[in-house]
């Protein structure tokens, strides 16, 4: 899409979603925003995600499609081990951001608790009010602070850990839009060398946090691929299945944690 096409497109969404048809002085003002690249999702201040309304206050990473088609098909298998299970399923939404992925699941899994970690505490307001804002009862959620599980309570583990880390490559800044570069929390972005070193770290410690039966989910990149499925192999997981996102493109994978049913968890 042209830029023409595209400014056309967002100037419409912005004018009846943030002020419902009146094109006010604030409205010219965020056009001329628009114009030099913020992106519309901040201007407007929430965006869709599953049947979830997701503020946008604190100016998180914005979610995108890929996310929610993969977290639509993890919240699927959440509902159906709910089924098979006394109790909640207890879940932890890792490198939470705006927390749009926890909080779908609540709405979208009522036998579920959810645990929240995002290491930079401004963001931290916005995950509480995306709970409120979407009616998620707050006996049903924690938020931690820390790097990855470094806050997690010693001897917590999950059903579920689905995780949105940082996996951008640094040697490929060109391929990210500008408006990402200049306005989207680079703390979210970038993932080191290759965009491996949080995805790498999580895989090797996701492991001491899975319950029997727990599962993994990540996204990633599509040439990372072949890293996650080597370094997996070393790694107490059952499996490592990656899967394309509705575009085509190799986006997640999920592991299972290995578990003996005579030994409990290798």
């Amino acid at each position: 899409m042209d830029t023409h096409k595209r400014l056309t497109r967002e100037r419409a969404w912005l004018l009846s979603e943030k002020y419902h048809g009146v094109e006010t002085p604030d409205f010219f003002d965020d056009l001329t925003r628009l114009s030099r690249g913020e992106p519309l999702a901040y201007l407007i201040g929430h965006v869709p995600f599953l049947d979830a309304t997701i503020f946008l206050d604190s100016r998180p990473l914005i979610p995108r499609p890929e996310t929610e088609y993969w977290t639509k098909h993890a919240t699927k298998e959440i509902n159906a081990r709910a089924r098979e299970k006394e109790g909640n399923i207890v879940v932890l939404d890792l490198c939470a951001g705006s927390g749009c992925i926890g909080v779908s699941v609540l709405r979208n899994a009522p036998k579920t608790r959810v645990d929240f970690a995002e290491i930079d505490t401004g963001l931290h307001p916005t995950i509480a009010k995306n709970l409120r804002a979407n009616g998620i009862s707050p006996a049903r959620a924690r938020v931690f602070g820390g790097d990855l599980f470094e806050r997690i309570p010693r001897g917590t583990r999950y059903d579920f850990i689905l995780a949105n880390p940082p996996y951008l490559n640094l040697a490929q800044t060109r391929r990210v839009a500008r408006s990402v570069r200049a306005h989207e929390p680079a703390l979210a972005l970038w993932g080191g060398t290759g965009g491996m070193e949080y995805l790498a770290r999580i895989l090797v410690d996701a492991p001491q946090y899975l319950g029997a039966r727990g599962v993994l989910y990540t996204e990633h990149e599509p040439e990372q691929c072949r890293t996650i499925h080597a370094l997996a192999k070393t790694l107490p997981y059952a499996s490592c299945e990656t899967h394309q996102d509705q575009f085509g493109l190799v986006r997640y994978t999920r592991l299972p944690r290995a578990w003996d049913r005579g030994c409990g968890i290798l």
